[in-house]
């Protein structure tokens, strides 16, 4: 597992380190240590890339924009199920 002694022997832990690091809101002398130990630790070193993965995953949906025929399609079954169901 590597060197684990600073981010608590890799318990749940390291995964609020990692949270922090990535934030940007730990102080440099933690930072350093936080980044010492992905150097060292392959079990965090993949939990690290897989949150950057989600991370640009969601910052990537977040800017795409639906299809302009899906709102107009979603509306239209809206108003079908209506008539369906007796509502107006």
């Amino acid at each position: 597992m590597g060197d684990c002694q600073s981010l608590g022997d890799c318990d749940d832990s390291r995964i609020v380190r990692l949270y922090e690091y990535l934030d940007g809101a730990l102080s440099v002398d933690d930072l350093n240590d936080v980044k010492r130990h992905l150097e060292h630790c392959t079990e965090c070193a993949q939990e690290y890339d897989l949150e950057c993965i989600i991370r640009s995953v969601v910052k990537r949906s977040c800017t795409e924009q639906a299809p302009h025929t899906l709102k107009s399609r979603i509306m239209m079954r809206i108003s079908e199920i209506r008539v369906e169901s007796g509502h107006r």
